[in-house]
């Protein structure tokens, strides 16, 4: 059996997160027993909600507990199978976590899943047909819920959520305004991920400039929004927002540090009647196979062309996740671990 590096995390955050709350081990792989499958991870997914997990706090989840392995998703190829279900060479989709093989007890739901690599690369069932992909999906359709003609917004517009939302929201002939970092994560989301506008938030750094942008590019109001990033530009799309607006709330990242990020205006959300709801995409199994299905064949058609930002080894994850929260990455941030 193979020998395993990995990535534990060693102490808690003191706000800002850093390379030395994490560390590198090498342990033996354990022989499989019955109805398990040995998996060498390909890829690892690093995604802002590990951040959040880091923490000791009260959230929707437990803890990353101390000394383990971090949690992430990953994909890869079975070497070795006692379990019927699975064989050698498969390629599968899992939570590995931060590290090069993982050992999987593939009798218990939900743990691993098979993937067809014939018309999806092997890295996309990490993005936009995977996790990211679905939580675009169920954040547009079940809680936004738009109409052909209506404007949706989304924050962190470039990311694997982001680009994903696009994709979709076009397919149901929604007018779609990007927010991100940077005249090359603009351009790219105008000119190859079909956003209809794109504004930089760098150069509106406060509510009110945001605002007026926002007004710019959508002169007919804000009908959906989804909300990854919270902080000064909630607040700015907010005071833009029609009534009956949907918002839905997927991600805080400007708040991942601890710092709470109260809203300047909530009386809008009554003024409005705005719809606001919060979701753990985790807790809706129900509808992935019908958003796999519809995401797949965007990725397959060319409708959806996910881009990705590739780190190389398990060594370099660390530095690629807190380049992730700051907004370094350009699109889906992954590891390669082979």
């Amino acid at each position: 059996m193979p020998q395993n590096k990995q990535i534990v995390l060693d102490n808690r955050p003191q706000g800002e997160a850093t390379v030395d709350n994490f560390k590198l081990v090498v342990t033996d792989t354990a022989p499989l027993q019955e109805g398990q499958v040995l998996v060498q991870h390909h890829y690892l997914s690093l995604d802002p909600y590990m951040r959040g997990r880091m923490n000791d706090g009260k959230s929707y989840a437990q803890p990353q507990p101390l000394g383990q392995v971090m949690i992430g998703g990953t994909v890869g190829e079975v070497l070795e199978s006692r379990h019927p279900r699975y064989a050698a060479g498969d390629k599968v989709v899992g939570m590995g976590g931060w590290q090069q093989y993982s050992v999987v007890d593939a009798s218990t739901p939900g743990t691993l899943r098979k993937v067809d690599t014939t018309h999806v690369p092997l890295s996309h069932y990490l993005g936009a047909v995977g996790m990211p992909g679905v939580t675009a999906w169920y954040g547009l359709v079940k809680i936004i819920n738009p109409k052909a003609g209506e404007t949706v917004v989304v924050s962190a517009a470039t990311g694997a959520v982001g680009s994903t939302y696009a994709a979709v929201a076009k397919a149901r002939g929604c007018r779609v305004v990007g927010i991100a970092g940077g005249p090359e994560k603009c351009a790219y989301a105008v000119n190859e991920l079909g956003f209809d506008a794109c504004i930089d938030y760098k150069t509106h750094p406060d509510v009110k400039s945001l605002s007026q942008a926002l007004k710019e590019a959508c002169p007919n109001g804000i009908d959906g929004y989804f909300e990854n990033v919270g902080g000064y530009i909630l607040d700015a799309v907010l005071l833009r927002t029609n009534a009956f607006a949907r918002i839905a709330v997927c991600g805080m990242i400007a708040g991942y540090d601890g710092k709470p990020l109260p809203l300047a205006n909530p009386a809008l959300i009554l003024i409005n009647r705005l719809k606001v709801e919060g979701f753990i995409v985790g807790e809706h199994m129900e509808v992935w196979p019908e958003a796999l299905a519809e995401l797949g064949g965007l990725v397959a058609s060319g409708k959806l062309r996910p881009r990705e930002s590739v780190a190389q080894g398990i060594e370099s994850a660390p530095e690629a996740f807190l380049g992730l929260l700051k907004g370094k990455n350009f699109g889906k941030q992954l590891v390669k671990l082979i």
